[in-house]
């Protein structure tokens, strides 16, 4: 398939059938994430692979007991490390702009399109105590939990959503001046 196909068919999954990601196609999908870009090529990111059941339910808990979470074979956690703002000469960063949080995100993507490609679903999850998976996993303190990502084979093949239509979001050369392609 090829990337515009990923990119229509990818859905958010929370149902997800027992069956394992063989380990060739797990390595794909964390390769990609690997593989993302990131400013000044800090690479700010750090990822733990959870498998083990118990663990998988502890984060399924602690995020809002969204317990499809610990149905998916993978669950991937992000981690975002400041530090790594340092290890090269300093650019200037808008206020805006948090790299350790942003860059995380950008590799996450790219994981979640490798395994739509490879026919595994994902679901992004933002919301869970933080803390709470840091105790789970040993995370060090100075490093932040950016996002969990289940991966598994989908159990379920919803619809698309609706979505803005192309006028209603870009625009030429100010804001409100419809793109004329």
């Amino acid at each position: 398939m090829d990337l515009f196909e990923v990119i229509e068919k990818r859905r958010s999954i929370r149902k997800f059938k027992p069956d394992p990601i063989p380990p060739d196609d797990l390595k794909k999908i964390l390769e990609a994430g690997r593989l993302a870009p990131s400013g000044g090529n800090r690479q700010p990111w750090k990822f733990i692979v959870v498998r083990n059941a118990e663990t998988k339910k502890a984060l399924a808990i602690t995020a809002n007991n969204q317990m499809f979470i610990a149905d998916a074979d993978t669950v991937i956690v992000a981690l975002g490390d400041p530090k790594a703002l340092s290890m090269k000469p300093p650019y200037t960063l808008s206020a805006t702009r948090v790299p350790h949080k942003q860059d995380p995100m950008i590799a996450v993507e790219h994981m979640v399109l490798a395994a739509t490609a490879l026919g595994y679903g994902t679901c992004w999850i933002g919301a869970f105590k933080e803390e709470d998976v840091k105790k789970i996993l040993n995370i060090p303190e100075d490093l932040t939990v950016v996002a969990l990502l289940p991966v598994g084979v989908p159990a379920e093949n919803p619809p698309p959503k609706p979505r803005k239509t192309f006028s209603e979001i870009f625009f030429q050369e100010s804001y409100g001046t419809p793109l004329a392609l």
